[in-house]
């Protein structure tokens, strides 16, 4: 189909469009997918350049892209057109299975927007009874969602305020914690964009792993992805590539090129994942919620 929204760094991109992009490009996939799944595929239908996909939003966290694309399938979900799993995987509904034109999504966004300010509203008027009550109101929790993205933000802003021999022995040390033996830091001699390398053992079999890693605040294109394979012919069985940024739907593609050195990628949310799953840098804390049963004391 003709793309009619467009990603630059001076505009909103058309958000009902990017919803249908979205529809279009589960149907695509047979009805479900996950998110990089179904964001390679609104590229690949409409045909995104590598340099759209770089464009970063203004705090320089999130590709823009992708950033909107979160908000088409956020909108469509609350539409009933899509729906998602703990798992990640996002499905469409019937009503969603049927949308065929931009006025229908055009129809959603108005509706969901429309609910939003009657919620806003709502939340409002909540607020002033309970200020006027006696009785001090607890404040809210910010919702799940919001409060990982916030976490993951802080953390990234740490990472990339880092030194780079740092950020190496960092990613060492990350290695290290993911069962890797004999990691060592290569990044000083400038040996042709390697930082490192590891040896993983599965099993009865040893795989020998260079890594590079690069606190970056933009995405990482197919160029540079290139650039690591050449350094890694002839010397190693697999590339390992850590960024605190992102990687471009071509460079992905790049990484699993057929016939090639297979080039694994950690991306700045996955590295946030991977700090938090070792308890690196962090703590986390669980909150006691306790609920009381006035059924059961009553029944006394």
């Amino acid at each position: 189909m003709t793309r009619t929204f467009t990603i630059d760094e001076n505009s909103f991109p058309d958000l009902p469009q990017l919803m249908l992009a979205t529809l279009y490009a589960l149907k695509s996939l047979g009805g479900s997918g996950n998110i990089q799944e179904i964001d390679e595929q609104v590229i690949e239908n409409e045909g995104v350049s590598e340099d759209e996909q770089s464009i970063m939003m203004p705090n320089g966290r999130y590709q823009k892209l992708n950033y909107y694309l979160a908000w088409a399938r956020t909108y469509l979900k609350r539409g009933d057109a899509l729906e998602n799993s703990s798992r990640g995987v996002w499905a469409l509904t019937p009503s969603g299975e049927a949308i065929a034109d931009k006025a229908e999504t055009v129809a959603i966004h108005a509706k969901v927007n429309e609910e939003e300010r009657e919620r806003a509203k709502q939340k409002r008027a909540e607020k002033r009874r309970k200020r006027g009550s006696s009785s001090k109101s607890s404040e809210s929790a910010a919702p799940p969602t919001q409060e990982e993205a916030n976490w993951q933000s802080d953390l990234l802003d740490c990472l990339k305020e880092m030194d780079p021999a740092a950020f190496e022995r960092l990613s060492q040390r990350i290695l290290r914690e993911a069962g890797f033996v004999k990691v060592e830091v290569r990044g000083k001699t400038g040996d042709g964009g390697i930082d490192g390398i590891g040896v993983l053992r599965v099993n009865l079999v040893s795989f020998q792993v260079y890594f590079q890693c690069k606190r970056w605040k933009s995405s990482v294109g197919s160029k540079e992805i290139r650039d690591f394979r050449g350094a890694l012919q002839g010397r190693a069985d697999k590339g390992l590539f850590i960024t605190t940024g992102n990687f471009t739907s071509s460079a992905s593609e790049e990484a699993t090129r057929d016939g090639a050195i297979a080039i694994d990628l950690i991306d700045g949310e996955r590295l946030c994942e991977l700090l938090k799953q070792f308890n690196l840098g962090m703590t986390t804390k669980m909150v006691e919620h306790i609920e009381i049963d006035q059924d059961w004391f009553k029944a006394l």
